[in-house]
């Protein structure tokens, strides 16, 4: 597996605390970002993991920010992508499962670290299995292929 990683400002430390469990995990990543806690604006490091993952460069992305939730909503505005903010390992199994979520957004200011690694750890190990669930998620692939132009 091969994934894309980013963070903003306020989720580097986090990012950086989760690359040892993915070499610990064996997945190979591609940090894209951000490089220090210098203020940075979110969006764009959505956008570059979005990217790689819509294009297929990578199988998922992880994210962190402050909640999770700006680099979500941010992530999810390019078509392929379903960024999923979790902060649970229930919500990040189920967003696998159920909603085949292929990007991981989390909350530094909102989650431990210890729970962080659980999540990704759960997250990473969880596959969407059920044909009513896949059957729900080209509903929602439908829905978005009416807003591309």
């Amino acid at each position: 597996m091969n994934i894309a990683i980013a963070s903003d400002h306020a989720g580097y430390e986090e990012k950086e605390r989760l690359k040892p469990l993915l070499d610990e995990l064996g997945i190979q990543y591609e940090d894209l970002g951000t490089v220090s806690e210098e203020s940075v604006d979110y969006p764009d490091y959505a956008r570059k993991v979005a990217d790689e993952v819509a294009s297929g460069h990578v199988d998922q992305g992880l994210l962190v920010c402050g909640s999770g939730t700006g680099m979500a909503i941010a992530a999810n505005k390019v078509p392929g992508v379903r960024a999923a903010a979790c902060y649970s390992v229930d919500v990040a199994r189920n967003s696998r499962e159920h909603n085949d979520a292929n990007v991981l957004t989390l909350g530094s200011k909102t989650i431990s670290t210890a729970d962080m690694r659980e999540i990704v750890r759960a997250w990473l190990s969880t596959e969407i299995t059920e044909d009513r669930h896949r059957k729900r998620v080209s509903k929602i692939e439908a829905i978005e292929r009416q807003y591309q132009r």
